[in-house]
């Protein structure tokens, strides 16, 4: 075994000119690469075998795996550098330079670090960052990706397609949160009826049609509400639905909001709407209202006591 070393030793001396402290090294860190692949498969095979919920699987892979990397980053510089103390003047003075020519990957990787401290989304999350919708299914040093909702899909429902956004996005756009805090949105439908409709009676019926169907119990709401109180100034006067009403050009719109899962909006959406038709089809006296056009004749169709009305009648 040693006179097969020392033949290596020569021969890497006289063909590649590496001193045999140098080849030491490299099949040390060789060594010590290949320890860190067969860890990683072995803890991917443990994971698998051990852990069935598929978000608990996810974070522990991916904790083992940067702590794994760390341990080889370590193990590589000691075995290069010698003592920790020895290159560790020699890396500040490597990363000042780093830090000016590598702008954008320092910045991501700041921003990885922000996002593993104060976590204002982690995996699982749905967010919105910059023109970007979607929920959270990874997060790497260098950048995080998402399962994009909405664009040319109606509702918020996914794409399909996997947008890779850089960490350091988290310093320069605003992201919105869908389920960090309030685990819940507040969903409007507006329903339009003809000024002749009893809007009252539909008002009512609608008012009927969201309790009957909510997919969000008040209770859990309020409990969401003061839990996330504690890390932030959310108040909600209403958390059970209501019917709000206004007047356009052609009718009287009833907007009903109600609050709702962020991924379950769309479902609600046509639970609720499907319960309107039905309900309106059984209403005489009750109409959709869309855009027409019409010509009102006030003197014979208005009240008796509008002006107009009340201008015919005069001699």
């Amino acid at each position: 075994m040693n006179e097969l070393i020392q033949a290596i030793t020569e021969w890497s001396q006289q063909h590649l000119g590496l001193p045999g402290e140098t080849l030491g090294k490299l099949a040390l860190s060789v060594l010590v690469w290949l320890v860190y692949l067969l860890a990683r498969l072995l803890a991917g095979s443990l994971l698998h075998r051990r852990v069935e919920d598929v978000t608990r699987r996810y974070l522990i892979g991916k904790s083992l795996q940067y702590l794994l990397g760390f341990a080889l980053v370590v193990a590589i510089l000691v075995i290069w550098f010698g003592s920790l103390t020895g290159w560790a003047a020699y890396l500040g003075i490597v990363s000042a330079g780093l830090a000016i020519a590598l702008q954008d990957p320092v910045t991501n990787l700041a921003g990885w670090l922000f996002l593993t401290f104060r976590k204002p989304f982690t995996v699982g999350d749905r967010i919105q960052i910059g023109e970007h919708r979607g929920d959270v299914i990874d997060l790497r040093l260098f950048q995080f990706s998402l399962m994009e909702i909405g664009n040319w899909v109606h509702a918020e429902q996914s794409t399909g397609r996997i947008i890779h956004i850089p960490n350091g996005w988290v310093f320069k756009q605003s992201t919105a949160n869908y389920t960090r805090g309030f685990n819940f949105i507040w969903n409007e439908i507006p329903v339009t009826v003809t000024f002749e409709s009893d809007w009252e009676q539909a008002k009512a019926l609608l008012l009927a049609i969201a309790g009957k169907h909510a997919l969000l119990k008040t209770q859990e709401a309020r409990d969401q509400v003061r839990q996330a109180a504690r890390s932030y100034m959310i108040y909600f006067q209403h958390l059970t639905p209501i019917v709000w009403t206004s007047v356009i050009d052609y009718g009287v719109t009833l907007t009903l909001r109600y609050i709702c899962e962020p991924r379950r909006r769309r479902s609600s959406e046509e639970v609720i709407w499907e319960e309107i038709l039905r309900s309106f089809a059984r209403r005489n006296d009750i109409d959709f209202a869309y855009p027409t056009t019409r010509f009102y004749d006030n003197a014979r169709e208005g009240k008796p006591g509008a002006p107009a009305a009340a201008a015919e009648d005069r001699p």
